[in-house]
C-alpha cells in the first residue's frame, strides 16, 4: 500500500498528489511514468511522473478527472492509501548535449512538461517553456514553470491570460524571431503534438513527443499501447513514452484512443453516481 502524503487541487479538474514510494523515487527520472491502482478492484492506469524527491521518498503525479479511475482517485485524501504504485517505467527524457530547447505543453500535459524543463534548466540549457490553456481559470503551476525556464510563454485560447494564441503559434513566433533550437519537446493532447510536429518539420527541427496511449501491464506484453512510428510497431511503455514526432502516426493513435470512449463514459458515469456527484 502507498500513502498519499500531499494533495493539492490545481484547478477544478486537475489534482496533484504526492505519494510515498521510496523505491520508485530512488530511480525516477523526467519523462518516465508509473502505473497505479486505486483499490484492489480497480483498473491499472498510467500517470507520468511530475516530480520526485529521493530524500523524502515521494513521487508526485498530476491527473485530470476524465474517467472512472481518476474520479475515484480524486476522492482520496491525504493519509489515504493506493493499492498499487509501480515504476518507474519507460525511458527517461534524453537531455545530454542540448543548449537550447523549446518545451511545449498543452492542458494537463503542461504538468508533465515541468520536470523535463526543470532538468534541462538545472544543467544549464536555455529553456523556452511554452504552455497553453483554454482559459485563465485552468492555468496551473505558473510559479514552478517560471523557476524551471529561461523564458516562460503562456497562451490561452480565449485570451483571458497571457497571449491569445495556440502553442503552435507561440512556437512559430519564437522560431521566426531567430530561436535556434536543438530540439523541441512536445507534451499534451495528441492533436496538439501532431501540429507541433508538422510545424517543426517545416523548419527541420528535431522533435520529441510524449505518447500516452492505453497502457495496462507496462512491460510490452499486452500490446495495448502499440503505436506506429516510422512504419514500425512500437510500444509506448518500453520503447517510449517519447518518440520522434516526425515519425509518429498520430491519426492512428487518435483513432485507437477513441475506441473505448463509450465504455469509458459509462464507467465514469457510474463512478460519479457512486460518489453522488453530478455528471457533466
Amino acid at each position: 500500500m502507498y500513502q498519499i502524503v500531499k494533495k493539492r487541487v490545481l484547478n477544478p479538474t486537475v489534482t496533484l498528489i504526492e505519494v510515498e514510494a521510496p523505491m520508485v523515487a530512488r530511480k525516477a527520472e523526467p519523462g518516465q511514468f508509473i502505473v497505479l491502482r486505486v483499490d484492489e478492484d480497480g483498473e491499472r492506469i498510467p500517470l507520468t511522473i511530475a516530480a520526485y524527491d529521493r530524500e523524502a521518498g515521494t513521487i508526485t503525479v498530476i491527473f485530470q478527472v476524465v474517467g472512472a479511475t481518476t474520479e475515484k482517485l480524486n476522492h482520496k485524501e491525504e493519509g489515504d492509501f493506493l493499492q498499487d504504485f509501480v515504476g518507474p517505467l519507460g525511458r527517461a527524457t534524453e537531455t545530454e548535449g542540448l543548449k537550447r530547447v523549446a518545451v511545449v505543453g498543452g492542458g494537463v500535459g503542461t504538468a508533465i512538461a515541468y520536470p523535463v524543463a526543470k532538468k534541462l534548466h538545472d544543467v544549464g540549457c536555455h529553456v523556452d517553456l511554452i504552455v497553453g490553456f483554454r482559459t485563465k481559470d485552468l492555468v496551473i503551476l505558473e510559479e514552478e514553470f517560471r523557476a524551471a525556464s529561461t523564458n516562460l510563454i503562456i497562451g490561452t485560447d480565449d485570451g483571458s491570460y497571457g497571449k491569445k494564441a495556440l502553442v503552435t503559434d507561440l512556437l512559430r513566433e519564437q522560431i521566426e524571431l531567430g530561436a535556434q533550437y536543438d530540439k523541441v519537446i512536445a507534451i499534451g493532447p495528441v492533436p496538439m503534438m501532431k501540429f507541433v510536429s508538422l510545424l517543426t518539420k517545416e523548419y527541420g527541427i528535431k522533435t520529441v513527443v510524449s505518447m500516452n496511449p492505453i497502457i495496462i501491464d507496462g512491460t510490452g506484453m499486452c500490446g495495448g499501447c502499440r503505436l506506429t512510428v516510422g512504419g514500425e510497431t512500437k510500444f509506448a511503455c518500453v520503447d517510449g513514452p517519447e518518440f520522434n514526432g516526425h515519425l509518429v502516426d498520430f491519426d492512428e493513435a487518435m483513432a485507437r484512443g477513441a475506441m473505448y470512449r463509450d465504455f469509458e463514459r459509462h464507467a465514469y458515469d457510474e463512478a460519479c453516481n457512486l460518489f453522488n456527484r453530478k455528471v457533466e
